[in-house]
């Protein structure tokens, strides 16, 4: 066996390591971009197999399946990117780029034989795939260093495809038969720079996909199920941690209390199940009304806390009666029709350096307020002003 053979094993064994790791990844997650993933490092596998191993066929013709999956690699890997993003796949754009691409070959295989030629058609087919994972996430924010790495992976893959091989063709001259293609430095770079490239983005992946599992975690661990919001813990730390950035700015905020009235009742009369419709309906319509900087929590069974970082009284009143006013439209069509379900709002707005339990011992008061005085209605915090009698 020569170093060749040990050098024509790398990429495959590279390909299957990377499947395997991706598949077992998709059987804890079954999210579909780890398995285009790992679907498309069996690809880079076969055809790396398939080129450097396989049988020689009449007229070469195991070229053909060999850079078909040099090509399913680029496309499969590229969905891998964009779907990990929810965006949509090109998928019709890419079929277009592969065909084109293999036509292209397969005239350069046995209309008019060019082993150069050939290069280029899947090189530049290859190449294009690439830069739709470019294009797609071009204009999208990238909030963590993984997402920036995984944007210059798919450049430096584009780069890769199209500038090497005009580069060194252009440099090198082509080859006469494959015995040439084989040992030429072309193939060389080929196997080095591709198995760079799909570590490259085998690690810029995985490391992405920790990252999701991480943020899912700690989001199970905050968040409250039925309603969709945080739970208390999760709203604690996210709202003290607004109020402190409100203090260094010395911005205003405002922090909305809302309980449901007589809910005890509604679940012995309706059903535990009509309570919960109506906790995960107003979760919903928070939500959709909110602006994006507000942190909403649900504290208790029927409890609710709103913070607003930079709201006025003014928008804290207004934010609060859209609540209102809009919980029986959201619960309309999860509960029964003769069921009326209301809530009491209270509201403290704080000046920079008011803590988190301030503002809500002064909006439960609020909240008490409009209890004691009809429910379904908003009340605002109103401090106790203490007279001194003069002598």
């Amino acid at each position: 066996m020569t170093g060749q053979f040990f050098i024509s094993l790398l990429n495959p064994a590279i390909g299957l390591l990377f499947a395997v790791t991706f598949f077992l990844m998709w059987l804890n997650r079954r999210e579909a971009y780890i398995a285009y993933a790992a679907s498309a490092y069996v690809a880079t596998a076969l055809a790396f197999l398939i080129q450097d191993m396989a049988p020689v066929l009449p007229m070469e013709l195991q070229r053909l399946p060999a850079n078909l999956c040099f090509l399913l690699t680029g496309a499969l890997f590229a969905a891998a990117i964009i779907k990990r993003y929810g965006l949509p796949v090109p998928w019709r754009e890419m079929m277009v780029a592969m065909s084109v691409s293999l036509a292209v070959f397969l005239w350069f295989l046995l209309g008019q034989p060019s082993i150069a030629a050939r290069i280029y058609a899947i090189s530049v087919g290859a190449g294009a795939i690439a830069l739709m994972v470019v294009r797609a996430l071009w204009p999208i924010e990238k909030p963590h260093l993984i997402d920036r790495v995984l944007f210059w992976v798919a450049v430096l893959a584009a780069i890769n495809l199209t500038v090497r091989p005009i580069a060194i063709l252009t440099l090198g001259g082509g080859f006469d038969n494959y015995d040439g293609f084989q040992q030429s430095v072309y193939w060389t770079t080929v196997q080095f720079s591709q198995a760079m490239v799909s570590v490259a983005a085998a690690i810029s992946l995985m490391v992405a996909i920790a990252i999701d599992m991480v943020a899912e975690l700690r989001l199970q661990a905050a968040g409250d199920t039925l309603s969709g919001l945080l739970n208390r813990r999760g709203f604690e730390a996210e709202a003290g941690a607004a109020l402190r950035r409100c203090a260094a700015e010395e911005a205003p905020a405002a922090l909305l209390i809302a309980d449901f009235d007589h809910f005890k009742a509604i679940n012995d009369t309706y059903g535990h199940a009509v309570g919960d419709a109506i906790i995960t309906a107003f979760g919903t319509h928070v939500r959709a009304v909110g602006p994006a900087e507000m942190i909403a929590g649900r504290i208790g069974g029927e409890e609710f806390a709103i913070l607003v970082p930079g709201a006025s009284i003014e928008a804290g009143r207004q934010l609060a009666e859209t609540i209102r006013s809009g919980l029986l439209a959201a619960c309309a069509d999860r509960i029964p029709a003769a069921l009326r379900p209301s809530t009491c709002i209270g509201i403290s707005v704080g000046t920079p350096g008011a803590t988190l339990s301030q503002l809500m011992q002064q909006a439960d008061q609020a909240l008490y307020d409009a209890k004691r005085t009809g429910r379904d209605c908003v009340r605002t915090f109103t401090p106790t002003v203490i007279r001194i009698a003069s002598a």
